[in-house]
């Protein structure tokens, strides 16, 4: 294989995405490659103001559509200004959520038909999916935990789907494991209880394999 990557790395909240793309990038760097992090909501201008309007505030702040709308918005800036021509350019791109977590929150999570957001996304983001999606699994307790003292710690006001209830959050993983199980090729499941030190490798090690094989 030659040229540029996409690679998404997926979860529940607070399954360590953050810090498997920070690792991922320093990684790729040491090896040679280009390589480029970003995220979702965000990556532009844009999609990082429409990030502060989702992840914010009360969740009863947007019906389930609206937010469908937005974030898929957010994703057809990033993908158009950020993702594509990175990945032209011969870099590996790592995104920390892409639209994997559309189907999950938005249709696991809040119940929107999967059909609706896939067309959407055919539609929309002509259908673009990573090169490879890490799944980071993790019990959604301990990952709620982790992340409500993050936000704190931080004082970071991104909390609105930390705020919903653990039922909801099952559905999340549960989704990221289908998708899994759907399109294996493109999918590696991470068992992210380890230390973050082991699920980094762990990410690491599956990404390997996806590599252009010459970075020069």
């Amino acid at each position: 294989m030659t040229g540029g990557r996409f690679i998404a790395v997926e979860g529940v909240d607070g399954s360590g995405k953050s810090g498997v793309v920070r690792a991922l990038i320093a990684a790729l760097a040491s090896r040679g490659h280009a390589v480029l992090g970003t995220r979702e909501p965000g990556g532009t201008p844009q999609g990082e103001a429409l990030r502060g309007l989702l992840l914010a505030g009360a969740d009863e702040a947007w019906e389930p559509r609206a937010e469908l709308l937005l974030m898929t918005a957010a994703r057809v800036q990033h993908v158009a200004r950020v993702v594509q021509p990175a990945v032209a350019a011969g870099t590996i791109v790592v995104s920390d959520r892409y639209a994997g977590s559309t189907l999950a929150y938005q249709g696991a999570g809040r119940g929107m038909d999967e059909r609706l957001i896939r067309g959407l996304h055919a539609t929309m983001v002509d259908d673009l999916w990573p090169d490879l999606t890490l799944v980071l699994d993790l019990d959604p307790a301990i990952g709620l935990a982790r992340s409500k003292r993050r936000l704190a710690a931080d004082q970071i006001d991104e909390g609105r789907f930390e705020a919903l209830d653990l039922t909801f959050h099952q559905r999340i993983r549960a989704s990221f494991l289908a998708q899994a199980a759907a399109a294996p090729a493109r999918h590696a499941v991470i068992d992210a209880g380890g230390t973050p030190a082991a699920v980094q490798d762990a990410a690491i090690a599956a990404v390997t394999p996806f590599l252009p094989v010459d970075p020069t």
